[in-house]
């Protein structure tokens, strides 16, 4: 990292092509700048972390202000990665959605360990629809399809 990282969570500074391109590059996949739009509109908190102007950084996390608050669309540009950026973001998150009386997320098969240290353990009665249940299955976030 070359400088200071400013945050915010002003959706109107968002550039959203360069949001759909920060979650390429991650790599969390091709998400589209309307959806993007879309989903951080709609989500209660969200974090945006720049350098020198550039986004280097994002999250969001749906939340209903009391009982459940669900933290996801975590990225960090590669540049960043490795340097501590992603660990604020979610403690960021986390500390927004203080008071929920559950605070939850999936993570990217081999990254349960990173979320670990900010409080969150594995469920044993989570269950999920997904759009394309084959892939989920491939990327290791179903048991089976």
């Amino acid at each position: 990292m070359a400088g200071p990282l400013t945050w915010t969570d002003d959706l109107a500074r968002l550039d959203w092509d360069e949001l759909s391109a920060l979650y390429r590059a991650a790599p969390l996949g091709d998400k589209p700048p309307a959806d993007l739009k879309l989903v951080f509109t709609n989500s209660m908190f969200r974090v945006f972390a720049f350098e020198s102007g550039c986004l280097v950084g994002a999250g969001r996390a749906l939340a209903d202000g009391r009982d459940c608050a669900y933290l996801c669309d975590i990225a960090v540009a590669p540049s960043h990665q490795g340097h501590g950026l992603g660990k604020e973001i979610v403690a960021r998150l986390v500390r927004l959605a203080a008071g929920h009386k559950k605070i939850i997320l999936y993570a990217v098969p081999g990254k349960e360990a990173f979320y670990e240290q900010f409080g969150f353990r594995r469920m044993t009665t989570a269950m999920a629809i997904f759009e394309d249940p084959a892939k989920a299955h491939a990327s290791g976030y179903l048991d089976r399809a």
